[in-house]
């Protein structure tokens, strides 16, 4: 898919990835003078909720729009929980960044919706009643437009209706942001959308948006591709496959290899959030296969051959699912369900309480291990493969099946485990993550382990197409606008 646009505002260029083309702004402090353009005749601009993008969002574009006559105001429900957390962030009743939720919408000249998608749908009705005639809906999801298709409905026509999307959990969004303050283009890469443009300002202000919250990398896409890509990418490789296989791989390594159990987090979780993902975030994902030697190519071919078509199955079920409404209606239902039967945890099992111990010891960083290397690569890969294949630009591609991935969630995964990567992302993602992280586990432990332990050999076929798969010169472009430093996590 090309995605090629203009911008009244922002300086664009056309970038070649693959066999298309795409039009991207890059984005860094150096912007921040051009927000009030982009953002011309907003006066306020609400920001709903308090989730896990509402803090991030908020506190980045308060702090980006600085020095202008811009107000960032947070909107709650009366008697929130939340309140405190805003105020702690210094939105105030008494300065008038801090109101009611449906009176901060009512006077908003663009209103930012980041309350969770189930409340979204609960709601819409009233939010679209109570705003502006001509205020701007602002999205960061496109879940309320996949509940809208599914019912016959539609945004009303007399509002601009953008996503800014960024490719990372909210505490990510604000970390490397303020990591970067005194580092240009330290952030989240975002993709954008213009749903609906009423006045031809929409394309703009998404891109404005995109850059006050701290994007190096901005590119377009569209809401129905992005909630796909999105809902999807959680189930996958972002966080329900990679619980999933990490899993299965160290029940195997323990239990069928014989190894001791801190040696197989070692080989498993270890692996997978440092130098798998340290080398993927800096060298693409053919570096991991190119670091090898000539004994763990050849194991790494034979468990990437027999985990490719598992884990392609399962991501066709998963993204059907997205895609005809299933997934979104399950959302729903489950936030009914919450008040009586909340998230339980999913990080008591006997492989994290084994990680709490190998964290806490850790001298450095372990050495690549191929099965976990071609196991987790066979994963990525096949979401990459699937993505394509649906039709999402390559940068969505790259952005929700890589660097999300290694420069977003994963870290935090090292941090404190699955748990702490999990809990920090949205309702939707976390449900993603409990629901289909056992397929995977099911799936992996079943057949490619199965495969493998038998001594399967490598599908050549299926090798040839991972060594030369384009996604690699892609990766390698992509990786030019990635955020400036490293996460950096602590207590």
């Amino acid at each position: 898919m090309e995605t090629l646009f203009t911008s009244n505002v922002f300086a664009t260029e056309i970038i070649q990835l693959g066999d298309t083309r795409e039009t991207i702004v890059r984005g860094g402090r150096d912007k921040f003078s051009l927000l009030a353009r982009a953002f011309e005749g907003i006066s306020q601009i609400g920001v709903i909720g308090w989730g896990s993008q509402g803090p991030a969002q908020a506190q980045n574009l308060r702090d980006s729009l600085e020095g202008t006559d811009i107000r960032v105001k947070i909107g709650l429900r009366s008697g929130s929980s939340s309140m405190n957390a805003a105020r702690e962030a210094g939105f105030a009743e008494e300065n008038n960044t801090l109101g009611e939720m449906y009176e901060v919408i009512a006077e908003s000249d663009m209103v930012i919706l980041l309350i969770s998608d189930a409340a979204q749908v609960e709601n819409y009705k009233k939010i679209f009643a109570t705003m502006k005639q001509g205020a701007v809906l602002g999205l960061s999801h496109g879940f309320l437009l996949g509940h809208l298709e599914s019912v016959g409905e539609y945004f009303p026509k007399g509002m601009n209706v953008i996503g800014v999307c960024p490719k990372g959990m909210g505490p990510s969004v604000r970390r490397l942001y303020v990591q970067g303050k005194e580092v240009n283009g330290a952030g989240i890469n975002c993709s954008f959308a213009v749903e609906q443009d009423i006045d031809g300002k929409a394309t703009d202000q998404a891109i404005g948006w995109a850059i006050a919250v701290g994007a190096p990398y901005v590119f377009k896409t569209t809401l129905g591709y992005e909630f796909r890509s999105d809902i999807f990418g959680e189930r996958g490789i972002l966080l329900g496959a990679v619980h999933g296989a990490a899993e299965a791989l160290y029940r195997n390594f323990v239990m069928e290899k014989g190894m001791g159990e801190e040696e197989a987090f070692i080989a498993t979780v270890e692996n997978i959030t440092g130098p798998l993902s340290k080398t993927i975030s800096h060298k693409g994902i053919i570096a991991v296969y190119n670091s090898l030697d000539d004994e763990g190519r050849k194991m790494f071919e034979r468990i990437y051959s027999a985990t490719y078509h598992p884990a392609f199955e399962i991501l066709m079920e998963i993204y059907d699912e997205v895609s005809s409404g299933n997934e979104i209606r399950s959302v729903v239902m489950a936030e009914r369900r919450f008040p009586r039967y909340p998230m339980g945890k999913i990080d008591g099992t006997w492989m994290w309480q084994v990680g709490e111990k190998v964290r806490a010891a850790r001298t450095g960083e372990p050495a690549i291990n191929p099965v976990t290397a071609g196991l987790y690569c066979a994963v990525m890969m096949a979401q990459i493969d699937l993505l394509i294949e649906k039709g999402h630009c390559l940068s969505e591609v790259c952005n929700e099946s890589v660097i999300e991935a290694v420069d977003s969630l994963n870290p935090y995964m090292h941090f404190k485990g699955v748990a702490y990567m999990v809990d920090n992302c949205s309702t939707t993602a976390r449900l993603g993550s409990r629901k289909w992280a056992p397929r995977f586990d099911y799936n992996i432990m079943q057949q490619a382990l199965v495969q493998f332990d038998e001594g399967s050999q490598a599908d050549d076929q299926l090798v040839n197409a991972f060594r030369s798969h384009m996604i690699h010169d892609v990766l390698a472009t992509v990786a030019t606008m990635r955020p400036s430093v490293d996460i950096s996590l602590s207590e």
